[in-house]
């Protein structure tokens, strides 16, 4: 059987293409070079930026992490974490467009504070909005494909749902209403974005035929981040291999790997 040509296989955001599949959070790392280590192992070509976060940290602060990610020379996608209402993402996507220069934009409004669950009926409303306004919107979303439609038709060309709830770790929360969703939007670019804890998380999201991962906290937070990295991006690499190959069927029964034809032969018989 010929392996699956990925020569070409290529994830395509709004009219860019890039070859890695992980894109990156940058926030929660014990230093900067953690951090640089981390994006460099990782492959990505795509880092997530809180505009509140690097505002937080005061100009000097903010200056020396806009250089880092210069060097690195990757591309932002700017998110509105912590927004909890469709005008307050809206102005926070504003303002970091002429920090980061780029329409891209990560929509988070979030709901509920436990779950950090986003509020479906702001997010439409702020998506619509800013697709109005030229921004590129990756909106963060449960796998509710009722919600997807009203974000398609909003004009988002990406949708971000999440595997469990942010930093939980807990990976796919609901295999089924994820596959579900895959096959409800065939042609729609699908990221997993939040809860994954494992590589072996991502690979399985990835097995299902999604198209990207978006992760943070469970590298950042890990022992050895750039290491974690590194295994996470080679784990999103194998769930996509797999998928193109095509996963086999399973089976409620044994099913032997070496057919049998007849009666036993042996060698010494005469």
């Amino acid at each position: 059987m010929d392996m699956p040509n990925t020569e070409n296989d290529t994830l395509d955001l709004y009219g860019t293409r890039v070859a890695s599949r992980f894109l990156i959070g940058t926030a929660r790392y014990p230093s900067p070079d953690h951090l640089k280590r981390a994006v460099i192992r990782s492959g990505a070509e795509v880092v997530t930026v809180s505009l509140r976060r690097e505002s937080s940290g005061g100009e000097k602060a903010g200056h020396a992490f806009w250089q880092l990610v210069r060097d690195l020379g990757v591309k932002v996608l700017p998110n509105t974490a912590g927004c909890h209402t469709a005008r307050e993402a809206i102005k926070t996507a504003q303002m970091a467009r002429e920090v980061f220069g780029t329409p891209w934009i990560k929509l988070e409004v979030i709901g509920d504070d436990a779950t950090l669950q986003p509020d479906p009926f702001g997010l439409v409303e702020a998506a619509r909005e800013l697709t109005d306004q030229g921004f590129e919107v990756f909106p963060y979303m449960t796998d509710d494909l009722v919600l997807a439609d009203r974000l398609l038709e909003a004009g988002c060309k990406v949708l971000m749902p999440w595997g469990a709830p942010i930093g939980s770790g807990r990976g796919l929360n609901n295999p089924y209403a994820l596959k579900l969703l895959r096959a409800h939007v065939p042609g729609v670019p699908l990221i997993v974005d939040a809860g994954l804890g494992a590589p072996s998380h991502a690979a399985a999201a990835m097995e299902l035929g999604y198209d990207g991962i978006l992760l943070n906290t469970a590298v950042a937070t890990a022992g050895d981040p750039p290491m974690m990295a590194e295994a996470f991006g080679k784990a999103i690499e194998a769930g996509r291999l797999g998928f193109l190959a095509g996963i086999m069927e399973q089976h409620d029964v044994a099913h032997a790997s070496t057919p049998v034809f007849g009666a036993p032969f042996s060698p010494f018989s005469s």
